[in-house]
């Protein structure tokens, strides 16, 4: 499973919403933190790759401002979970356990599916 970058209000509006848990990973290119968690985010991702209603995203705070407001981020790096348009967990900081313990809580929340 690839991390996606996610662009655009409209569509972190639809993604949100699609019914799927949602991971979303909001980062600067200025935070030495985000880039030390990133290979985690990613390689979680991996692990999920069969289920395919658990999907992946990143956002730049930095060019989605307007994503970063509406969601509340604070710092970064933050992790979020979304399903059905409503935020269900989240995560601030660069600690590999907590992200992992993040993922592995709200993963569980998808739909059920032949994984």
């Amino acid at each position: 499973m690839t991390v996606d970058v996610l662009s655009g209000k409209s569509k972190f509006d639809e993604i949100i919403n699609s019914g799927n848990v949602i991971f979303v990973d909001f980062w600067a290119t200025w935070c030495g933190p985000c880039r030390m968690i990133s290979p985690v985010f990613d390689k979680l991702s991996e692990q999920h790759k069969n289920n395919p209603d658990v999907h992946f995203y990143k956002v730049d705070i930095d060019a989605e401002m307007e994503i970063a407001e509406e969601v509340g981020v604070r710092a970064v790096p933050t992790f979020m979970a979304f399903k059905d348009g409503n935020k269900i967990g989240s995560f601030v900081s660069a600690e590999p356990k907590g992200l992992q313990a993040l993922i592995s809580q709200h993963a569980g929340a998808a739909k059920p599916s032949a994984y």
